[in-house]
């Protein structure tokens, strides 16, 4: 039962026992068993009786609280539920808070989420070159809960036949940051970028426009002349890309690798999983050569990168600048791994699996991989060093054949 005092007084509160006192109006104190006060406000609605949460008595005084509840008197008069009120009141509050967003902070939000999980630098710094070219200049200052499919559309539709992979990536990235936004309540509906029963009624498969490019690779009977050239340029970036091909890895695990990962004693560079494409660790044996060539960058000066750049580890760009720098723009850097799988498979009697290892690949056998728990390290050590042989000789050279 509320208890009836007349009008309140802000001093008398304090002193009020557990129970419900009424202020006049429809206004009510709550008063707990505890310290816990609080305001109400009870009106009858459609024969029903609603209590309406005004706030604490810490945060909401005596006057606030009166005037709240005239507000809600005003709102009863003009046929309106002060419940209702509130909830457009808030749906209003977060459509302002959404407008602020744009797609740029989005994107950069989504990115600082989600660059923890990235194995290496180099997703994060695709991310945000793409969104810079391509994304920005059309989506960045507008709100997230505008984009729509016109607007993205806007995005991809000059990039979509020439360039059909990156236009790809790019449509994906953007359908990332925007189902992040929707997960954060900044936009409602549906994705306007998701491919799957919407962008591909209007866009044609970027597998159909052009058949997929593999790597530009040199000839493994050109790469005698080809390392004989590279060991004569000087500086790191050099460096990093003939430890690149000596050991037949991927850009970023190269560049990534730290000191601490490599066992000069045993001559063996272990790659942690997370920063490996297979989620798996992956030890490569150095050869003498791939050796010749971390002791060279030792005497350089000793980083926690073994290929730093000014900032934390080397620009893969730095690596593309070496091939131009010998009149080879034309091949990938990624592509000297093709050189070695096609030199390994036509000129040597090792089993595929030893090489298919060499380069990390996942088994695709799932029997088979249950079967081979091993890495064939030594196998694979043996290879490397012919790899590493070939790499010194000239093209014409004799068949190898497996130990």
């Amino acid at each position: 039962m509320a208890r009836r005092l007349g009008r309140l007084k802000a001093a008398e509160i304090t002193r009020l026992g557990p129970g419900r006192y009424h202020d006049g109006g429809g206004l009510y104190l709550s008063v707990g068993t505890g310290a816990a006060r609080s305001w109400i406000f009870r009106f009858r609605r459609d024969g029903k009786l609603h209590d309406y949460g005004l706030g604490p008595v810490h945060s909401v005084n005596l006057s606030a609280a009166r005037q709240k509840a005239f507000e809600c008197r005003a709102a009863l008069y003009a046929g309106n539920n002060p419940v209702e009120v509130r909830q457009v009141q808030r749906l209003e509050r977060a459509l302002a808070a959404a407008k602020a967003v744009t797609f740029e902070k989005a994107a950069e939000q989504y990115v600082t989420a989600h660059s923890a999980g990235w194995r290496s630098v180099g997703p994060e710094r695709q991310w945000r070159q793409s969104m810079t070219d391509y994304v920005f200049p059309v989506l960045g200052k507008l709100p997230v809960l505008a984009i729509n499919t016109a607007l993205v559309l806007q995005v991809l539709e000059p990039i979509w036949q020439t360039k059909p992979d990156t236009a790809s990536r790019v449509r994906g990235r953007i359908e990332a940051v925007l189902d992040w936004a929707a997960s954060r309540d900044y936009r409602q509906g549906e994705n306007p970028a998701r491919w799957k029963g919407h962008l591909q009624n209007l866009l044609p498969s970027s597998r159909k426009i052009r058949s997929v490019e593999h790597h530009a690779a040199l000839p493994f009977a050109e790469i005698g002349s080809f390392m004989f050239e590279l060991k004569r340029q000087e500086g790191t970036a050099a460096r990093a890309l003939e430890l690149l091909i000596l050991a037949a890895s991927r850009t970023g695990e190269v560049l990534g690798a730290r000191w601490g990962e490599i066992n000069l004693v045993e001559r063996v560079w272990t790659i942690p999983a997370e920063r490996m494409k297979t989620g798996k660790e992956h030890r490569v044996p150095l050869s003498d050569a791939a050796l010749k060539v971390v002791d060279t960058v030792a005497k350089l000066g000793v980083d926690e990168y073994v290929f730093p750049g000014r900032v934390g580890q080397l620009n893969p760009m730095a690596l593309r600048r070496v091939l131009a720098s010998l009149g080879r723009s034309e091949i990938s850097v990624h592509g000297f791994r093709s050189t070695f799988r096609d030199w390994a498979a036509e000129t040597t009697a090792y089993p595929r699996e030893v090489a298919e290892m060499a380069l990390a690949h996942s088994i695709g056998n799932q029997v088979e991989a249950a079967y081979r728990r091993g890495d064939l390290f030594e196998k694979r050590r043996r290879l490397m060093q012919d790899w590493a042989l070939y790499c010194t000789c000239s093209a014409e050279v004799t068949p190898i054949l497996a130990a």
